[in-house]
């Protein structure tokens, strides 16, 4: 049995390392986001969204995405899990329970960084009643689960194959309106993971920033709020559509059957 590496070309590769150094230097203003708040913000009657962290991140980790949505008019809410230590069994349940916490009569936007964007999609395939869209940011759900430059550091931790993960790793599009933001610029995951194809997502933007910066620039959450909003509006949009087309006049049914 041959144990070469897989030869991945094009967008399929792995980033180089000029972008996994310039997310080492990005570690230094993760660590300082580590001492922002954890507590919901935003307008209190605005719509809700809960935020979730990437692998080794937390809460305070994303308090500028979450600001910049709060800003936006959200009113936005961490997970409340702590550090994300990778997947368990557990997590989507744990997960149900904490949009039933924020949001028991209605759905919720759900945005998930990185390893937290694949915990959004399995959520929303799982409760599909709960979530009203999913937007992952440079998040590994596409592809082969090896290309990334961290998962064999994401094995150690965790405690699991990357491979065989606890909860379902499933590529096909969860049931509800799905955005995949992915940067070139990112360092640890392949473009084409983050980006996902047909199928697995309904749109997939390029912004440009690295994978940390998704998390903790100021600059990278305004351009993720602007997509957010645009993809929102499309969707609604497009919904509205359906709907007007499914509901002829009955003196449009009648000219349509002269």
């Amino acid at each position: 049995m041959s144990t070469s590496k897989p030869k991945w070309e094009g967008d399929d590769r792995l980033p180089p390392l000029r972008l996994r150094l310039r997310e080492a230097v990005s570690l230094l203003p993760r660590m300082f986001r580590f001492f922002g708040t954890t507590r919901p913000i935003g307008p209190e009657d605005g719509p809700p969204v809960l935020v979730i962290p990437g692998f080794v991140a937390h809460d305070r980790t994303t308090n500028a995405l979450r600001c910049a949505l709060a800003d936006a008019g959200w009113r936005v809410h961490g997970w409340e899990m702590g550090i994300n230590w990778g997947a368990r069994a557990e997590t989507v349940a744990r997960l149900k329970k904490r949009i039933d916490q924020i949001s028991p009569d209605g759905k919720l936007l759900v945005v998930g960084w990185s390893l937290g964007g694949l915990y959004a999609r399995e959520l929303a395939r799982a409760f599909p009643g709960s979530v009203s869209a999913v937007v992952t940011l440079g998040s590994p759900f596409s592809g082969d689960p090896k290309q990334n430059n961290v998962w064999r550091l994401y094995e150690l931790i965790a405690g699991h194959k990357i491979d065989k993960p606890p909860i379902p790793r499933i590529t096909d599009k969860p049931p509800v309106p799905t955005l995949a933001l992915w940067s070139r610029r990112d360092g640890l995951i392949a473009p084409r993971s983050a980006r996902g194809l047909d199928g697995e997502r309904d749109k997939e933007v390029e912004l440009d920033c690295t994978h940390m910066g998704f998390g903790v620039s100021a600059r990278a959450a305004r351009d993720v709020v602007r997509e957010i909003k645009r993809f929102l509006g499309q969707s609604k949009a497009r919904r509205v559509a359906i709907l007007t087309l499914g509901r002829e006049s009955p003196q449009t049914e009648q000219k349509k059957n002269r």
